[in-house]
């Protein structure tokens, strides 16, 4: 199949691409890029005039549930909210059951998802086996199988020497370690962040020490071993001073923050105890939200991720303290970057490919993809300017536990070629 996108504005600043294009998708490669091509009889014409095309997004940090929790989300259904939000590449956590701590696991991962077809997914193996943070997982096994990342995100490693032992391990596979920094001594039966709205609230504090600890250690651990360390959903301006002091001390160590740690605080969290707004770790302090899009725009944050944790409704519909930590977030990401980061002049859409595209590739060491001849065809198209309102009964995900929405947003999806596959087709998932 031939595929010609006419009229975008293409955005790649990996090869300082910032211009109005037409590109030819064939035989699931970019075959031309060029100021004007003209359509032949073979080719389906796709024109975009207005929107922007650039690498595909990535997503460092999704929660698909499958094997063992599809009623809240299967990789069926995942994938395809990956696709409708934008992106062509996922890379799937390890707290499933059974845990994917063995290559049996990774492979059904990647067989479910190539079945789908939706996204091309990268699953994480866990540190540990069972998460349990004892003995090391099958981590040499799962690589051979696959695996592009290691984490036992959902729980955290707990015990330094065992985190220690983990890296070791995985440096020598050249994989990163993708670090849930929580101790639990400290978060306890923590629901939300500690200080004056959880004491509002009557409900346990989470301290921020709770997450910077294990921030401070894992980067002292990477320095020693010389493993790359990746900081999952980091939510504290101290965090950040810490990744910022390790980056200067030459330690391999990147962190990612999520849309919602960006754009929501704790005080929106008010005596209604709307449970969207409950996730790990909590909704900070409205500094901690303005010294992470500083961090966003200075080049300490690296990527932007989801943190994509579906549940099922009834779980979601319980007190406060009862009902699981996370949310949704794949068919709302590039929504709330271009809304609130882009169109609020935070960053350009140069940045943004940096942080979605470009770095997510560079940390899970898969194939950087560009907008030019020869490369594979993994392209995201989104129109910048479309106003849409977050609702639920449009969403792909079997879950809709999101605390956007109601929100209206600045900029949709509306094509995605994965391997040149055509995925989405003007906001609608075609796989």
């Amino acid at each position: 199949m031939k595929y010609l996108l006419k009229g975008v504005r293409a955005v790649d600043p990996a090869i300082g691409l910032d211009v109005q294009r037409d590109i030819v998708i064939e035989d699931g490669v970019i075959a031309q890029v060029e100021a004007s091509i003209a359509p032949t009889e073979d080719m389906i014409v796709l024109e975009r005039e207005g929107c922007v095309a650039i690498p595909g997004l990535v997503d460092v940090h999704v929660h698909l549930r499958d094997p063992g929790f599809e009623y809240k989300e299967a990789i069926e259904t995942g994938t395809a909210a990956a696709a409708h939000g934008g992106f062509t590449d996922i890379c799937s956590m390890a707290n499933t059951n059974p845990v994917t701590d063995e290559a049996a696991i990774i492979d059904y991962v990647i067989d479910k998802a190539n079945e789908a077809g939706h996204c091309t997914v990268h699953p994480a193996g866990a540190c540990t086996k069972g998460l349990a943070g004892e003995s090391l997982a099958e981590m040499g096994d799962m690589v051979a199988h696959g695996a592009a990342a290691f984490t036992d995100d959902g729980r955290g490693i707990q015990d330094a020497g065992m985190m220690r032992r983990v890296m070791d391990y995985a440096k020598m596979f050249d994989k990163v370690i993708m670090s849930h920094c929580q101790d639990d001594g400290l978060v306890g039966k923590g629901q939300v962040n500690e200080g004056p709205v959880s004491t509002k609230l009557g409900l346990a504090g989470w301290p921020a020490a709770g997450e910077e600890v294990q921030i401070q250690r894992d980067i002292v651990l990477s320095e020693l071993t010389g493993c790359p360390i990746h900081i999952q959903h980091l939510t504290t301006a101290h965090g950040l001073d810490l990744v910022r002091d390790g980056k200067a001390r030459g330690v391999a160590v990147t962190c990612e923050a999520t849309p919602h740690h960006l754009v929501l605080c704790d005080e929106d969290i008010t005596t209604t105890y709307d449970t969207n707004l409950k996730m790990n770790p909590p909704l900070r302090s409205k500094a901690d939200n303005a010294a992470l899009i500083e961090a966003v725009k200075d080049g300490t944050v690296d990527v932007i991720a989801t943190d994509h944790a579906p549940h099922a409704a009834f779980e979601k519909e319980r007190e406060f303290e009862l009902a699981p930590f996370g949310i949704t977030g794949l068919e709302t990401s590039l929504g709330i970057v271009n809304t609130y980061l882009v169109e609020a002049g935070h960053i350009d859409l140069n940045r943004m490919v940096e942080l979605m595209c470009i770095n997510p590739r560079k940390i899970l060491r898969i194939e950087q993809v560009t907008l030019e001849p020869g490369s594979t065809a993994d392209i995201t198209v989104f129109d910048p300017a479309a106003k849409w309102t977050v609702e639920a009964d449009g969403m792909y995900s079997k879950s809709q536990n999101s605390p956007f929405i109601g929100f209206e947003l600045i900029g949709k999806p509306t094509d995605v070629f994965c391997k040149g596959k055509l995925t989405l087709e003007d906001g609608v998932v075609t796989a």
